[in-house]
């Protein structure tokens, strides 16, 4: 389906599909949704971290790693 892209965003549509990038234009489309929305997503877990560090709730880095590290299995020096 044909969309009626603004000029310089139909060059660019254009392009990426010129390059092989996307089949089609849905497929570019629904890339660029699913990329806003993970750019949500991004957006809402950086708000809850400042959040969290406003309110007092952190962990210095070291115990935060060494967490991580017991969690996953890797050695000290990981």
């Amino acid at each position: 389906m044909g969309y009626p892209f603004p000029p310089p965003l139909d060059e660019f549509v254009k392009q990426q599909m010129a390059a092989g990038s996307y089949a089609s234009e849905d497929e570019l489309l629904l890339a660029a949704l699913k990329a806003l929305a993970q750019r949500d997503e991004d957006r809402a877990a950086i708000d809850a971290g400042i959040d969290d560090m406003e309110a007092g709730r952190v962990r210095p880095l070291g115990v935060a790693a060494e967490e991580i590290r017991h969690k996953h299995g890797f050695s000290p020096d990981a």
